[in-house]
């Protein structure tokens, strides 16, 4: 009986030394993970490869762990994930939570995006419902990119199943002969350049020649037109100074010119109203006189001598 008794006694011993082993193990877990504060985050996407225990980190610095998992009562779109993370890390106004996938399947929380000086993002006193609808803080979420890519896999490989079948129709037998094809025309096409470079470096000089040229030909039609200006315009010995002095002299000329017509106006005005009445006069009188001549001789003509002395010869007369 006393063997007996002594190995319970060792038995509850054992027992006692292990749970106090274990306690102080939590204990001194507990203090080398100091005070933690919980928040949620309400995902509206799968959180596939996430569970309790995942790591919380922020800025890729471990900081946390996930402790509960499920959708939300009020609204099954989303899901509720309650995290602790340590109290001295800073959850200010600004932080944003992501989901980080890998390829693994493990996925983790990413927290990151706090604003220096910001306040911490917490419960307000006042309508604390409505800002903390579980009675802890929420940390707005953030899609990241690569658990956008893994959320959205399925699409992904939707879309490169349809981009693969429509590259098989593109490189058929009968599209590879026309590209083929056109390779083979183009590599000729790139022959026939070559071939012809020649002709179009010959072009090409002919063309520069003809440009300048053209600028002999503009530089010469420049120099001209200097000139002609210089002519034109020259007070010294221009063409504009000849001009003026043409004009000056063709003035002078016309002003002798109307000094004589105003000197011979009355002479010709005494022409007019004496001279020419009476000329006119002597030519009607001339005319008279030529009228008379005329028939003179006419009579002369057809009578003789004889009409001019006796009277008219009169008519024989039968018995």
């Amino acid at each position: 009986m006393e063997t007996r008794a002594n190995h319970i006694w060792v038995g509850l011993v054992t027992l006692a030394l292990l749970a106090a082993t274990a306690v102080l193990t939590i204990w001194i877990a507990r203090l080398n993970q100091g005070d933690l504060n919980e928040y949620d985050i309400f995902f509206k996407q799968s959180v596939d490869g996430l569970a309790k225990g995942s790591e919380v980190s922020f800025s890729g610095v471990p900081s946390g762990q996930v402790k509960d998992i499920k959708l939300w009562e009020r609204d099954p779109e989303f899901v509720r994930v309650r995290i602790a993370v340590d109290r001295k890390v800073p959850i200010l106004q600004g932080t944003t939570a992501s989901l980080l996938g890998s390829f693994t399947g493990v996925s983790t929380i990413q927290l990151s995006g706090a604003v220096k000086g910001a306040p911490p993002i917490a419960c307000p006193k006042e309508n604390k419902r409505a800002t903390c609808p579980e009675g802890v803080p929420v940390i707005p979420t953030k899609r990241s990119g690569l658990g956008e890519i893994l959320s959205n896999a399925p699409l992904l490989l939707e879309r490169l199943a349809t981009l693969t079948e429509r590259l098989t129709m593109v490189l058929s037998d009968k599209n590879q002969k026309s590209i083929e094809n056109i390779l083979a025309n183009t590599d000729r096409m790139t022959g026939n350049l070559a071939d012809a470079s020649p002709d179009v470096k010959r072009t090409l000089a002919e063309l520069q020649a003809t440009l300048r040229q053209a600028n002999y030909t503009l530089a010469s039609f420049e120099k001209l037109t200097n000139s002609a200006d210089n002519m034109l315009n020259n007070d010294a010995n221009g063409l504009a100074k000849q001009l003026r002095q043409t004009l000056k002299s063709a003035q002078g000329a016309a002003d002798e010119l109307q000094g004589t017509l105003s000197e011979a106006r009355p002479a010709a005005r005494q022409l007019n109203e004496r001279t020419l009445p009476a000329a006119e006069a002597a030519i009607r009188d001339l005319q008279a006189t030529t009228r008379s001549l005329r028939e003179v001789t006419d009579r002369l003509n057809d009578q003789g001598v004889g009409g001019f002395v006796g009277g008219p010869k009169l008519p024989d007369y039968k018995n």
